[in-house]
């Protein structure tokens, strides 16, 4: 299909002008039917963020200074206990959104944030105590293309975690995550060491937090880099051949160092790992491959669910699937 050229949508995973396309959708029976979702009005959450409690726990823990509250924006967090007295009974559930998005959307294009599934997991009895999210970035489309996996960022997710499971209290929590926020989140999982020449080079993350989660669900990820990179090669931040969604030169070559990484090992995102994205994926592009393989799909996965068209698209396929990711969380089925 001939490729067309735009403006990248807002909230994207990287860089201002994409050259995008529609490729072949998967074989017949590969693909999976979408279901029927009903959409979500963004008022239904709250934009008011972490509980008192929960803010207030941060501080009195430690984690005061990586601002998770962010009251520089609206929508910026989600989640925490009414009260000392608020039990939590479901397995705690972190969403991280991707690049230019936020916790929570507050109506601005590309910035829907976890509003929808959010609103489906209160519906279905999960409370305020069991849900959590943070905004990671500077949710500003304008600064897509300077955003990569960072020191900061990457600190930033997996402190989250730590400090979401030692709030509830629970053995294990479960994941989801959108765009950017796949490959961060599964860098923050994988421990390790990593590199970042503009906070200071080498750090370390810490152990593996595999044996701390349940499930963990990445959708629409750039896990083998972001196709969209391949013209605009190495030149921005989001696209840099270290740090960034590079997905090499030519077949065989590699990713980025960041994301070679990721490869180097598998399951370690949890006891279950589901992938979750369309072949009709407008940021993506190229119908999601990068030199023939789905760059949404995770090493070592449980199961993926696909889509193939319209109205699934990059951010569709966030917020349109929010029973597809209950059941994926919850009941460990896709739907």
């Amino acid at each position: 299909m001939r490729l067309r050229s735009c403006q990248a949508v807002l909230g994207a995973l990287c860089v201002g002008s994409l050259s995008l396309g529609c490729g072949p959708e998967l074989a017949s029976g590969e693909a999976q039917t979408a279901p029927a979702l009903a959409t979500h009005e963004a008022e239904a959450v709250s934009t008011a963020g972490f509980t008192p409690h929960f803010s207030q726990w941060l501080t009195a823990n430690g984690y005061g200074g990586y601002n998770f509250v962010r009251t520089d924006i609206s929508g910026a967090s989600y989640g925490g206990k009414s009260s000392a007295s608020d039990t939590v009974v479901n397995q705690p559930v972190i969403f991280i959104h991707g690049n230019s998005d936020k916790a929570i959307g507050t109506g601005t294009a590309g910035q829907t944030g976890w509003n929808a599934s959010i609103e489906y997991f209160l519906s279905r009895g999960y409370k305020p105590s069991e849900l959590y999210a943070m905004t990671w970035g500077p949710a500003n489309a304008m600064l897509s293309s300077q955003q990569y996996h960072s020191k900061t960022y990457v600190m930033k997710v997996r402190k989250f975690i730590e400090a979401v499971k030692a709030y509830t209290g629970a053995s294990k929590v479960d994941i989801v995550t959108h765009s950017m926020g796949v490959t961060l989140a599964r860098k923050a999982l994988l421990g390790g060491t990593a590199n970042d020449a503009l906070e200071g080079g080498a750090y370390t993350v810490g152990p593996a937090l595999t044996s701390s989660v349940d499930t963990f669900v990445g959708i629409a990820g750039g896990n083998l880099g972001l196709t969209n990179c391949y013209t605009s090669g190495a030149t921005t931040p989001t696209c840099g051949a270290t740090n960034g969604l590079f997905p090499g030169s030519w077949a065989g070559a590699g990713p980025s160092a960041y994301l070679k990484n990721l490869q180097s090992s598998q399951g370690y995102e949890g006891a279950y790992r589901y992938a979750l994205y369309s072949t009709a994926d407008e940021v993506v592009g190229y119908g999601g491959l990068v030199y023939g393989a789905y760059t949404s799909r995770i090493p070592g996965q449980t199961g993926e669910k696909v889509y193939t068209g319209y109205p699934y698209g990059h951010f569709n396929s966030k917020d349109l699937t929010a029973e597809v990711q209950y059941e994926m969380v919850k009941n460990h089925r896709i739907p």
